[in-house]
């Protein structure tokens, strides 16, 4: 199972302050540039000043990347929102993750906005978390809440690719409409977009691909965004590990199988472009036409 998942039998616990501090003296990172150091979280990052195919450039401060947001501290928080100018959060969790694991400071903060986004198939009547989360602040978790996910169908024609790839595929094919909200998402929103997960690796890293494909940006660029959070992924497990939700996953298998590989997103790529020419033919396909690329497109570039 990938941290993508929520763990089947993940305990109905919301996590307390000592598993909220418990990880974070880990949480550092050797290199700057583009990686946004925070108390409360690993794995967050600009994708800002990539090149593109054209000579240009992508544009600091209007997509960040990164794992869940619930640990964020109050000098964080006064960052993203004061510094970098953070107005949206989207969120690619299931509605199980984000009501097992609570609800994040940002949600406290008037000028951010939260959309959510799940990537993976769920059953159930909570389709909307965010109005769920207002309208009943103390919501009790039903029984077997965490089994809400459906079982995920594999193209005959994907079963012999890498596991990660099979799940990658699978955003694409089970939830295409969400992966279509994200972007739409970020076209039309008025500063910084962070967009998230869990590990801010897998979920996050299929829509930031298709974002930065639509701005222009190379292949090879989109690989080694992606295979960054590999840098950190030390600190990333022993993040997960110290919430309830992830914990028993994290300690099932080794770190080694969390780590992201560039050729698992070179292929996602290699496999749109046999397909469906490429990224910005799968989105053509499932609604995101030319108008809405080239505002993507305008939003992202320099």
């Amino acid at each position: 199972m990938a941290v993508t998942d929520i763990p089947r039998t993940a305990t109905l616990l919301r996590p307390g302050p000592e598993t909220r501090t418990s990880y974070r003296r880990r949480v550092t990172s050797t290199r700057t540039g583009r990686w946004v150091r925070l108390d409360g979280t690993t794995n967050t990052r600009d994708l800002g000043g990539l090149p593109t195919t054209d000579g240009g450039r992508t544009v600091p401060g209007r997509i960040l990347r990164s794992d869940n947001l619930q640990t964020l501290s109050p000098d964080d928080v006064r960052r993203l929102v004061g510094d970098i100018g953070l107005r949206q959060v989207i969120d690619l969790r299931t509605t199980a993750e984000v009501l097992l694991e609570g609800r994040g400071p940002l949600r406290d903060v008037p000028q951010v906005t939260h959309r959510h986004f799940s990537l993976l198939p769920e059953r159930g009547h909570h389709t909307d978390v965010f109005a769920v989360e207002e309208d009943d602040a103390e919501l009790d978790l039903p029984a077997g809440w965490t089994e809400s996910l459906l079982p995920r169908q594999v193209a005959e024609h994907d079963q012999g690719e890498h596991p990660a790839v099979r799940s990658y595929l699978g955003y694409l094919d089970h939830r295409a409409d969400n992966v279509v909200g994200a972007l739409r998402a970020i076209t039309r929103a008025s500063g910084a977009s962070v967009v998230h997960c869990a590990a801010g690796k897998d979920r996050t890293g299929v829509v930031c691909a298709l974002s930065l494909a639509v701005a222009g940006v190379p292949h090879e660029e989109i690989v080694a965004d992606y295979a960054m959070t590999a840098e950190i992924i030390d600190a990333l497990v022993a993040k997960l590990a110290a919430s309830p939700t992830y914990a028993e996953d994290m300690g099932t298998r080794d770190v080694a199988s969390h780590t992201p590989r560039a050729e698992t997103m070179a292929r996602v790529l290699t496999l749109l472009d046999e397909r469906h020419g490429g990224p910005l033919g799968w989105l053509d396909a499932h609604g995101f036409g030319a108008e809405e690329q080239a505002a993507l497109r305008a939003r992202l570039r320099d």
